[in-house]
C-alpha cells in the first residue's frame, strides 16, 4: 500500500452549518475550509473522504455519563438550559454555548473518531480533523468540547484489540481530558506538549496521572526547533520504551505563530514534520485536529497536513482559486494589517527557527525518568 493508498479523510457537512454563535472563537471557519481547500488542490482520489457516522447513545456511554448525554440532548431539543443545568454540566456558558445542532455536531464529531481508529486498523493513517475535543469530561462540557473524541479513538483501538495506544497531544493547551481519563490505564500513554502558564493550568511537568502520561510545559515563543529536540529527545524515546501498537495525535493548530489564543511560534510545517516523524514509526494512525482560532492558518495547516499525509507535492505558490478562498475569510480576533501575505498565497510557513532555550532542554530529563 503506497503512501496515497494508505492516507484516508473523515469529514462531514455538519460543519458548514453555523455554530457556537457569532462571538465565540470557533464561529470561523474551520474544518469546512479545510476540505474546500483541497478540493481546490485536488487531493480527494476516488474513496479517500469518508463520511463521518453519528455516534450513538450507547456509544457515548462508553465514556461519557447518561445525565450528562440525556441533559445534552434535552438542552438542544429545547433550545434553553436552566440555571441547574448550566451550573452542573457547563452547557449554556460562554465558554460552551447552546446552539441548534449541537449534540448532533458533537457525537458526529465522535463518530468519526471511532471509524477512523477502525480504518486505521488496516495500517492506514486517518486524517479527522473535525476531532480533537480533548478537554471534555465524562460528566460535563469543558473548553469548547462537548464530549471527548480523542478518548474514543483510544478505547476503539483497544476494543479492537490493540493492547498498547499512545496519545500524542500537540495542542497549545494540555489535553487534560484525555490524560483524566486514562489515568492509571497502563495501556494508553499520554504525552503533551502545551504552553506553559495557559489554560486549563493543569499538565505540569511532575504530572504524571498514576504513571500514564507525561506532560511537557513549554515558554512562550516556543520554536520549530525546540519542537524537533523534544520529538527527538523525549516524545521518540517515550514512544519507544512504551512501544504502542497505534497512535492517536491531537494536532491543534492554536500553537502556530499568528494564533490568537496561544502565544507559541511554530510554523506549519514544523507541526507537520512531528507528525510524519510519528505515523512513520508507528502506521495505525489517527491524526485529529484541535484547537485553532486564525482561520488562515488553521485552513492552511490542516489543508497541507492533509497534503503531506496522503504523499501530494504542495505547490510553492496557491492556484488563484485558492488564493481568493482564503481572502474571503474574516475573523474578529485578528486585524487585517496583521496579516501576512503568505497567509493569502502559500501553504507552507516560513520556518521558525532557533535556539533550544534551556527550559525546553531540561524537559527530557524531567520526563525519562
Amino acid at each position: 500500500m503506497n503512501q496515497q493508498d494508505k492516507a484516508l479523510f473523515v469529514g462531514h457537512d455538519i460543519y458548514r452549518e453555523s455554530a457556537f454563535g457569532k462571538h465565540h472563537p470557533l464561529s470561523i471557519i474551520r474544518v469546512a475550509g479545510v476540505v474546500d481547500l483541497c478540493e481546490m488542490m485536488g487531493w480527494f482520489d476516488h474513496e479517500q473522504f469518508r463520511t463521518s457516522p453519528q455516534a450513538s447513545v450507547e456509544q457515548l456511554l462508553k465514556f461519557h455519563r447518561s445525565d450528562y448525554i440525556e441533559a445534552l440532548i434535552d438542552a438542544d431539543a429545547k433550545g434553553t438550559v436552566d440555571k441547574a443545568v448550566r451550573e452542573r454540566y457547563r452547557i449554556g456558558t460562554m465558554e460552551n454555548p447552546l446552539f441548534p445542532g449541537v449534540f448532533k455536531r458533537a457525537s458526529t464529531a465522535v463518530g468519526g473518531s471511532i471509524l477512523a481508529a477502525e480504518l486505521a486498523m488496516d495500517g492506514r493513517v486517518v486524517f479527522h480533523p473535525s476531532g480533537g475535543t480533548h478537554h471534555g469530561r465524562a460528566d460535563r462540557a469543558s473548553g469548547f468540547c462537548y464530549f471527548n473524541d480523542p478518548v474514543f479513538a483510544c478505547l476503539t483501538f483497544l476494543e479492537q484489540g490493540v493492547e498498547r495506544v499512545l496519545y500524542v497531544d500537540l495542542d497549545a493547551h494540555h489535553g487534560d481530558g484525555v490524560q483524566d481519563a486514562f489515568a492509571g490505564d497502563d495501556r494508553v500513554l499520554t504525552v503533551s506538549i502545551h504552553e506553559e502558564k495557559r489554560w486549563p493550568h493543569s499538565g505540569l511537568v511532575a504530572d504524571r496521572a498514576q504513571g500514564g502520561a507525561r506532560n511537557l510545559p513549554v515558554p512562550r515563543g516556543f520554536n520549530d526547533d525546540e519542537l524537533d529536540y523534544l520529538l527527538e529527545n523525549a516524545v521518540i524515546p517515550l514512544a519507544q520504551k512504551f512501544k504502542p501498537q497505534a497512535l492517536v495525535i491531537t494536532c491543534g493548530a492554536d500553537g502556530l505563530d499568528g494564533d490568537p489564543l496561544s502565544r507559541l511560534a511554530l510554523s506549519n510545517g514544523g507541526l507537520w514534520r512531528a507528525v510524519e516523524k510519528l505515523v512513520h514509526d508507528y502506521p495505525r494512525a489517527v491524526v485529529l485536529g484541535g484547537g485553532g482560532y486564525n482561520p488562515w492558518t488553521v485552513v492552511r495547516c490542516w489543508g497541507g497536513l492533509w497534503g503531506r499525509l496522503s504523499g501530494r507535492e504542495l505547490p510553492a505558490a496557491l492556484p488563484s482559486m485558492a488564493r481568493s478562498f482564503l481572502q474571503s475569510f474574516e475573523c474578529d480576533l485578528i486585524d487585517e494589517d496583521e496579516i501576512p501575505e503568505h497567509w493569502l498565497t502559500t501553504l507552507t510557513d516560513p520556518p521558525n527557527t532557533g535556539p533550544v532555550r534551556p527550559e525546553v532542554e531540561q524537559l527530557p530529563g524531567l520526563v525519562l525518568h
